[in-house]
């Protein structure tokens, strides 16, 4: 399993839509790595239905903070890697750094993922 880690709420001030394309953006990752072998995971595909399923929709809501990020860390005890995507996120610095703390393996580009090149030779 390969976290997918970038911007989410960075540079958004928690417009619906931004989240949307950013997350989307996060999502463009996803089939590549399955293609690869591997299980892609958005630690938001887990953090908000967790939200929603406490009642909150709004990623600014106080209780995001005890959700978003927690999660991120409890996935990386199941993850084989990280996928760090450009841009400022704390959160994904945050993953990052504990990712390697656990010597889980970063990846800065999709193309240093085990299995990408032989996926792509076979389509």
């Amino acid at each position: 399993m390969i976290l997918i880690a970038g911007p989410y709420r960075s540079g958004t001030g928690d417009d619906p839509v931004l989240l949307r394309q950013n997350l989307a953006r996060l999502e463009e990752a996803a089939w590549p790595i399955f293609q690869a072998g591997h299980l892609p995971m958005i630690g938001e595909w887990v953090a908000l239905p967790v939200l929603a399923s406490a009642g909150v929709t709004d990623v600014g809501h106080p209780l995001a903070a005890d959700v978003m990020y927690p999660t991120a860390e409890r996935l990386l005890e199941r993850c084989d890697g990280v996928l760090r995507l450009p841009g400022d996120s704390r959160g994904a610095d945050q993953d990052v750094a504990i990712a390697r703390r656990r010597g889980i393996p970063v990846y800065t580009s999709i193309t240093e993922i085990p299995g990408l090149a032989e996926a792509s030779a076979h389509r």
